[in-house]
């Protein structure tokens, strides 16, 4: 995130929050509380043969610091198809609770990280509107919630088609970085839920915002 859009010209009095991975290990999640963090998104599957080994301590390390957090699955459309990556990452991770402490279960779909000539994992657009929406039914079978939709503006448009097949149903967040706002939405959306604004900051792993007020935060851990 350059230094020009740093955090305290991002989204001020908005909620701040961070998403993590294996790649930051053990969390000083107090620490991070400290630092301004009221929420945060863990990873905990990727497609159906891997599982996050840091996300039990990350999960409950970020409840037992005061966090609201949830958990996100990282797609990859091109090995199985939505409702069985689905049904993996609620068994590892992925459901929901109504606790007021439990986000809804995130879907973190975008451009393909291990192949780039095939950027939306050699699925049409419409292939891969319904696998997005076979992931969602599923979600919605299991745990009762829409799963929030984790993309880019540009991935959405190329690999859906800009599909407004979701933006009534599922909150978005949004990941653009380098910019003090979030800029057009995809897919219909008028209005995001988490920006995603940079890979670095004061937070470990990625910055977060939400947008609207704590108690509105609560109210979408609720489920009302």
């Amino acid at each position: 995130m350059p230094d020009a859009a740093g955090p305290l010209r991002v989204g001020a009095g908005l909620p701040r929050g961070h998403d993590v991975s294996s790649h930051q290990k053990r969390i000083d999640w107090a620490a991070a509380r400290a630092k301004g963090a009221r929420f945060a998104y863990i990873k905990a599957t990727e497609s159906t043969g891997y599982r996050n080994p840091y996300f039990s301590g990350q999960y409950t390390g970020a409840r037992k610091a005061g966090l609201i957090r949830g958990a996100y699955h990282f797609a990859l459309p091109d090995r199985s198809s939505g409702a069985r990556q689905a049904a993996y990452f609620v068994r590892h991770g992925g459901d929901w609770r109504a606790d007021g402490w439990t986000l809804p279960p995130a879907l973190d779909i975008e451009y393909n990280p291990y192949d780039a000539q095939h950027k939306c994992y050699g699925l049409g657009r419409k292939r891969m509107v319904r696998w997005i929406r076979s992931f969602s039914d599923e979600i919605k079978r299991e745990t009762g919630r829409r799963p929030v939709i984790y993309t880019t503006a540009q991935w959405w448009r190329l690999c859906t088609g800009n599909s407004r097949a979701f933006s009534s149903s599922h909150a978005l967040w949004i990941a653009r970085h380098g910019t003090s706002r979030p800029g057009a939405l995809p897919g219909g959306w008028r209005y995001w839920t988490f920006w995603q604004y940079g890979t670095k900051g004061r937070l470990p792993g990625d910055q977060n915002l939400f947008n609207g007020p704590l108690s509105r935060l609560r109210v979408l851990a609720r489920g009302r």
